[in-house]
């Protein structure tokens, strides 16, 4: 593959690509990291152990690591 297109598409060294044989001629794009999935293939599988979690006490939460985060920089 010509450098020019590499950088161009910002494909590293090592970047998997499928080449595809089309009418319109050759295809060639980058093989996806991660499998495409859908929200509902993934709900629920992290086990949780505990009470569910009030708006309130997520908030809570989520203020403390930004201030935590807020603080270290």
């Amino acid at each position: 593959m010509p450098d020019a297109i590499r950088e161009r598409r910002e494909w590293d060294a090592g970047t998997r690509l499928l080449v595809e044989d089309t009418p319109e001629g050759v295809r060639v794009k980058p093989v996806p990291v991660f499998a495409e999935t859908r929200p509902e293939d993934v709900f629920g599988s992290l086990p949780h152990r505990g009470n569910p979690k009030t708006l309130e006490e997520m908030d809570a939460g989520m203020l403390a690591e930004a201030r935590r985060r807020h603080a270290r920089d």
